[in-house]
């Protein structure tokens, strides 16, 4: 199975933005990604419609995160990004037109590792994936925040 680009760049906005303790732009996340600007502000738009995220426009906006890291779990942001599982041809009712379809045992197979894989994922928040946030931080040249 292979994630879009949009999916991973959705998981690195979380990153990033979960990393920072202060609001943060669509510039920066852009900048430290090597991603351009226009991927990354769809991305954030989707996710702020979703609740995930949070903007403000203007001189002091920016982005942060609209929950807390321990209340977004990978496995629903996976499910949000992702606009279809179609692993094999059988998996779109609409347009399967593969001949073995009713006796193949292939579909069960692969859908049976796709539920795995949503598993492991429904395991998982976005705090799991911050437990090294310093170290995140120094990677993505994050400003680390002095108590």
């Amino acid at each position: 199975m292979r994630l879009k680009k949009y999916t991973d760049y959705a998981l690195r906005v979380l990153i990033y933005t979960g990393s920072s303790d202060k609001k943060v732009s669509i510039k920066e996340i852009s900048e430290t990604f090597f991603i351009s600007t226009e991927h990354i502000r769809k991305v954030v738009h989707q996710l702020s419609v979703n609740d995930y995220i949070q903007t403000t426009r203007g001189r002091n906006g920016g982005i942060r995160l609209a929950k807390k890291p321990e209340d977004i779990n990978i496995g629903d942001v996976v499910r949000l990004m992702e606009n279809d599982f179609y692993l094999v041809e059988c998996f779109n009712e609409g347009e399967n037109q593969c001949v073995i379809t009713p006796a193949c045992k292939l579909r069960g197979l692969l859908g049976k590792a796709m539920h795995a894989f949503f598993d492991v994922l429904h395991q998982y928040t976005l705090s799991d994936l911050l437990a090294n946030k310093e170290e995140l931080q120094t990677l993505m040249g994050i400003e680390i925040e002095q108590p």
